[in-house]
């Protein structure tokens, strides 16, 4: 069985992580992809992997380049001969599976495009309509988390076709947690707008008197180095073994998710979780036990944050049951093994 993953770019993040564990897990495997672009940094997962790159390819649509990855990818197709070609994200996806040829096409949507703030409304709207004709080629769809996956069939998309939802895999990093010091709430994701970082700092400027971190690389991050107040740190990328070891509380203030896999990990490190209530982020956090999920604004971030500082024995049971739930729910073998399931069911 000869499997050729498709992605744009494999930036620092979960997405490339979730892909990366799969190509290297399953005989087999490959990974074609482009570069990263702009102020983002490769994740560290990409080294040793069987790899092709494919020079055109990148996030942003752009007619001339896009034809020409594909053009490179139907090249890499021909030569590697994979029975299934599993594309992950839009722009992965659309050329995928647009190349020809008797392979089984399977597609994973690790979120959705319809509250980033980055792509406008005509484009999502192009999305859509491509996303929608696009299902209609695939034997496969697979979101990660189920919420994202009713969304998309909500729009119309695969609604007549047959879903799967995985969870990601994650392995527990190796933290050590600190034993004193002020609380710290942490933020840890790429620092560009659907992420929304403005938001992590506005909070910081309304709650002067705590602590707070945030890590990670972007277009935005020069901006929000600019605007944050005295009390939050911008660290730019960092290891998250660190950083989960020095974080009391993780928070994510995104407008749009899948099912991140920092907070997982953090999750993983007994650190409870305030999240918005976007994507999958209620099926990572269960509210009230492992953490709390809130509304995408100022006000509702800001009280879980005063709740959660005000409350140490509340961390703490919180975190402890995150920890206990993030083993259960997000193991790397069912992550695997549910690959390898659907993958053998195609080719029978």
């Amino acid at each position: 069985m000869k499997v050729l993953h498709v992605i744009a770019r494999m930036n620092v993040g979960g997405t490339a992580r979730y892909v990366a564990e799969l190509v290297e897990a399953i005989p087999g495997s490959a990974l074609a992809c482009g570069k990263v672009q702009g102020a983002e940094v490769e994740d560290d997962s990409v080294a040793g992997l069987p790899i092709y790159r494919v020079k055109s390819m990148g996030r942003k649509i752009s007619p001339v380049a896009d034809f020409k990855a594909w053009l490179e990818l139907r090249a890499i197709v021909k030569e590697f001969e994979p029975d299934i070609v599993h594309s992950h994200t839009f722009k992965a996806g659309l050329i995928a599976r647009l190349v020809p040829g008797r392979f089984k096409r399977v597609h994973t949507f690790h979120g959705h495009l319809f509250d980033d703030q980055s792509f406008s409304n005509w484009q999502k709207e192009l999305i859509t309509i491509a996303e929608k004709f696009l299902a209609n080629r695939t034997n496969v769809l697979i979101s990660v988390g189920k919420k994202v996956g009713v969304q998309l069939r909500d729009a119309g998309i695969g609604a007549d076709q047959d879903w799967y939802s995985i969870a990601p895999g994650v392995n527990p990093l190796p933290v050590i947690k600190k034993t004193r010091g002020d609380t710290v709430f942490g933020w840890m994701a790429r620092v560009t707008s659907v992420k929304n970082p403005m938001l992590m700092v506005q909070v910081a400027r309304e709650l002067p008197k705590l602590s707070f971190v945030m890590a990670g690389g972007g277009d935005l991050l020069e901006e929000v180095r600019a605007a944050a107040p005295a009390n939050l740190s911008v660290i730019g990328w960092t290891d998250a073994t660190q950083f989960w070891s020095t974080v009391d509380v993780a928070v994510s203030t995104s407008d749009n998710e899948g099912m991140p896999i920092a907070l997982i990990e953090a999750q993983l490190a007994g650190i409870p979780v305030i999240a918005t209530d976007v994507g999958s982020n209620s099926e990572v956090i269960e509210d009230g036990v492992t953490g709390l999920v809130v509304p995408k604004n100022l006000d509702s971030v800001v009280l879980a944050i005063s709740k959660l500082a005000s409350d140490s024995p509340l961390r703490a049971s919180m975190g402890a049951a995150a920890g206990v739930r993030a083993r259960a729910e997000f193991g790397m073998d069912r992550m695997i093994s549910t690959h390898q399931v659907i993958y053998s069911e195609l080719l029978m």
